[in-house]
């Protein structure tokens, strides 16, 4: 039987914490989120063509990450249903101080399909304006960069040889961003 189309058992939970759960399905341990309903990253660019970056100081790896503007869905124990593209807005002024004319989902799918439920959309900022100063919410601490979308690959490549992460999907990002922009 093909793999797309065989019965799943269904999922176990072997174990919950405060924000993720271990889970078990056929003999298969991943994690799912219990504190969203989604992850969004968002693709900002200003009109004069830089990227807007963040990083931050990641736990389980133990350095910083370069990383684009991203968040949850949901989280923070709203109210009412937040919708993908109010979380993209959202994040994007919590971590950048940036507010977008518009917000558009690009693409969505699985962040890393072998061991996490998460799913990750993709959502591409226009039109920023920066009116606040950005740095995450509660215990974030949140680095902002504008990074010239024609001199990005040599500033990773200077951030990589400095000991920071970069987080592979800048890479993913930046295809479709340099789809939009004829400037590289």
């Amino acid at each position: 039987m093909k793999p797309s189309t065989r019965k799943l058992s269904q999922v176990r939970v072997l174990k919950e914490g405060r924000f993720l759960s271990l889970m078990s399905r056929d003999g298969w341990e991943f994690v799912s989120r219990r504190n969203c309903t989604g992850v969004v990253i968002v693709l900002a660019v200003t009109d004069e063509g830089n990227v807007i970056l963040v990083e931050q100081f990641r736990v389980p790896l133990g350095k910083k990450v370069i990383e684009f503007p991203a968040g949850l869905v949901n989280d923070c124990g709203l109210t009412r249903k937040e919708s993908i593209v109010a979380a993209a807005r959202r994040e994007l002024f919590e971590e950048t101080g940036y507010r977008a004319k518009t917000m558009n989902i690009v693409i969505d799918g699985p962040s890393s399909g072998g061991s996490s439920a998460d799913v990750v959309t993709i959502a591409r900022a226009q039109g920023l304006r920066k009116v606040g100063k950005g740095g995450g919410v509660d215990c974030e601490v949140i680095e902002v960069f504008e990074v010239p979308l024609a001199k990005i690959d040599q500033w990773l490549a200077r951030k990589r040889k400095a000991g920071v992460a970069v987080d592979p999907k800048i890479y993913a990002g930046l295809y479709f961003l340099k789809q939009y922009h004829s400037i590289c």
